[in-house]
């Protein structure tokens, strides 16, 4: 039954991919990465990459992540100061990071980004302002900011929906409706549209290849 169950979700998987499949996809072959506001849990975890350096200025979150050994190497620091040199990462991700910082904020750390990573830049967004106050007594967490795929798109990145139908979700990205067990479903399916119309989706993945 077990094995059944193992298969048929294997099978859902590759019906409906989720998100960490295509971040899987995106970092599969990478060198050295550079995963930004990394975190607690940060899905770097699942993707296969041969040395990834963690960037995280909460010290509750820095310190569980170091306990479950997601990254080689781990920062405290803040990811609007830090400097690193040119070229210096094959990859490196914002993953729920830009809706924490100003718009003014934001659009400075795409551009360090850019600077260095030697082949892609990697942002991982809610579509448009989505209110988030802080939580575990971390103010990190507060949203400053929202993303549109036009302002992604003049960045020169290429942006796909992901998460569904935008709709479906609200706060923390949580399925507004019940039973939940369906909507996530129904969110699943939405989500074979949403991906190639992300002005619909709820999330926005966004990936600029970098030109050596």
């Amino acid at each position: 039954m077990k094995v059944e169950m193992i298969k048929l979700r294997k099978l859902y998987n590759t019906l409906f991919p989720q998100y960490i499949d295509y971040l899987r996809k995106e970092l599969s072959g990478s060198g050295r990465v550079l995963d930004l506001g990394c975190g607690r849990n940060s899905p770097i975890f699942f993707c296969s990459i041969l040395y990834s350096v963690g960037v995280e200025m909460f010290e509750p979150y820095l310190e569980e992540s170091k306990k479950k050994g997601i990254h080689n190497e781990y920062i405290k620091a803040d990811i609007r100061k830090i400097e690193f040199k040119p070229k210096s990462f094959d990859a490196v991700v914002a993953l729920d990071v830009l809706e924490h910082l100003t718009k003014e904020e934001g659009l400075i750390l795409v551009k360090k980004m850019e600077n260095w990573a030697r082949k892609k830049v990697i942002i991982f967004t809610p579509n448009g302002y989505l209110w988030q106050n802080g939580y575990d007594n971390n103010p990190l967490q507060e949203h400053k900011s929202g993303w549109s795929v036009e302002e992604l798109e003049k960045l020169g990145f290429k942006v796909v929906g992901i998460n569904g139908w935008r709709k479906l979700r609200g706060y923390r990205a949580t399925i507004k409706y019940k039973p939940n067990f369906l909507w996530y479903r129904i969110s699943d399916l939405t989500q074979k549209i949403t991906y190639y119309y992300p002005k619909l989706a709820f999330q926005l993945f966004a990936i600029k290849e970098i030109q050596e």
